[in-house]
């Protein structure tokens, strides 16, 4: 895990989301005192719970983006899910142990990508190393007679006397020696000779035939209640030993065969038990969920309708969320210090409608705000991933330049507060509407406006717009 102070990490994330400081200030705390929990005293460290957070806010305000993004600076395993997909049993969905599962898949992969990196030099050397093989194949030993005197292969050896044939002197052990000797060393020669050129380039257009395996592991498909996703895996692994591997040809070009090879060399390399406990490790002590939606299942105990099933899913995610331990194909996994980021809207629900245990294990509550035009406008402008600067690129693939003015970006920012204002909220996403509808004619004819600068300026905007913003009810269809 990387260490950030808590105002390096809100500097991080103001790099690609704007505005929402608490959130920011709650989420690298809580990322701090992970790197403080590891440096207190062991008898004290399992005593130090998370401080699992709520964010409560209207959707597209940068719950989801503060979560991922915040994984990403700590490089953990990190996994979104829906609250709303976990059901008691009865109900379509799936087992609430899942999503603990699902983090340890991606924590494995996250290590074996980081072990395969420290080993892809000797891969490289392995792969280029089977490549000269294939290039360059050794020629077979010379046939020798056997103890019988038969000749074997057909060949005629040295020192054979036959009928119509003339004696031939069989050479002495030292003359046989020297030829194997210079023998191999033109053979090493001719083979650094040609490592030279592969690596220079020379070889790249070449073909060569690879052996590659193929994978026809039945499809096996489980319709899984309470825990078969375990079963499942399981099933699919059982019969992927049972039935013999088959392989086949391929013909590609050295290029492709190097890195087909580099990858195959790199895995044989990777101690997978390693990955295995490196994984569950870095699950166990410093992985993240975040479980959006958690308002749709927010609901007190009801006799009828989807109402039944909420209070049941609450019950079933509160034992994941206070530390238990889940079984999985890697092994027990312990949830006491994944670290927990719910998220709602809280249109209808509130945080309270939550049973009070799982209440408790959320003690950090943190309300985002609904974003207006001064926000959009840096939105569109300041992140690094700034929505001006995509479009930008997009067109420049058709070598169009696009120039958005100061006053067409406010006129922007504007209008996708007014849409919000008179329709559904939907925050930051609507500038995506806004920007696909003002662009839309740019970007079909791009292929013919070629090399063309096309500035777009508050006359351009309002011209585009102005239908849909006039006919409200149009808008609630198109934007």
């Amino acid at each position: 895990m990387q260490t950030f102070t808590p105002r390096e990490i809100v500097s991080e994330l103001d790099r690609y989301i704007i505005s929402q400081e608490k959130a920011k200030r709650a989420v690298a705390i809580a990322l701090r005192n992970r790197w403080r929990r590891m440096r207190v005293p062991e008898e004290l460290r399992d005593e130090i719970a998370p401080k699992n957070i709520i964010m409560m806010g209207p959707t597209g305000v940068g719950k989801t983006e503060i979560a991922r993004r915040l994984a990403k600076l700590a490089q953990a395993p990190f996994l979104k899910v829906e609250a709303s997909k976990f059901t008691e049993v009865g109900y379509v969905g799936r087992d609430v142990e899942s999503m603990i599962r699902d983090l340890v898949e991606i924590s494995v992969n996250m290590v074996k990508e980081d072990e395969m990196q420290k080993v892809q030099v000797k891969a490289r050397e392995l792969a280029e190393e089977r490549i000269l093989d294939l290039l360059l194949p050794r020629r077979p030993a010379p046939s020798v007679p056997d103890t019988d005197g038969d000749v074997e292969g057909g060949a005629i050896p040295l020192g054979y006397v036959g009928p119509g044939s003339e004696a031939v002197d069989a050479p002495s052990d030292g003359q046989a020696a020297r030829g194997a000797q210079a023998s191999e060393d033109s053979y090493q020669k001719t083979r650094e000779k040609l490592k030279k050129l592969l690596r220079s380039g020379s070889l790249d257009d070449r073909e060569v035939e690879l052996e590659t395996r193929e994978r026809s592991t039945p499809m096996v498909e489980i319709f899984s209640a309470s825990g078969l996703e375990e079963m499942d895996i399981n099933i699919k692994d059982m019969f992927g030993n049972l039935f013999p591997k088959k392989t086949k040809k391929k013909k590609v070009k050295v290029t492709e065969a190097l890195e087909m090879l580099t990858a195959e060399e790199a895995q044989r390399l990777v101690d997978m038990d390693n990955v295995t406990s490196l994984a569950v490790k870095r699950v166990e002590e410093s992985g993240i969920i975040f479980l959006d939606e958690i308002d749709k299942i927010a609901g007190r105990e009801s006799s009828h309708g989807p109402d039944v099933s909420r209070e049941g899913v609450q019950r079933d995610i509160l034992p994941i969320v206070e530390g238990s331990s889940v079984n999985t194909k890697y092994g027990i996994v312990k949830t006491d210090h994944i670290l927990f980021i719910a998220a709602g809207a809280f249109h209808v629900a509130k945080p309270s409608d939550l049973i009070p245990e799982l209440q408790g294990r959320f003690p950090l509550r943190v309300e985002l705000e609904s974003l207006g035009t001064g926000e959009f406008v840096r939105i569109l402008t300041e992140p690094k991933n700034a929505l001006l600067l995509q479009y930008r690129a997009l067109m420049e693939t058709e070598t169009v330049t696009l120039e958005f003015t100061d006053d067409a970006v406010e006129e922007i920012a504007k209008m996708a507060t007014l849409v919000n204002s008179q329709s559904e909220n939907i925050g930051a996403r609507r500038l995506h509407t806004i920007m696909e509808r003002l662009l839309d004619e740019i970007s079909f004819q791009a292929p013919e406006l070629s090399k063309k600068k096309i500035k777009i300026d508050k006359a351009y905007v309002r011209e585009r717009l102005a239908d849909i913003i006039e006919d409200q009810d149009l808008s609630r269809y198109i934007l």
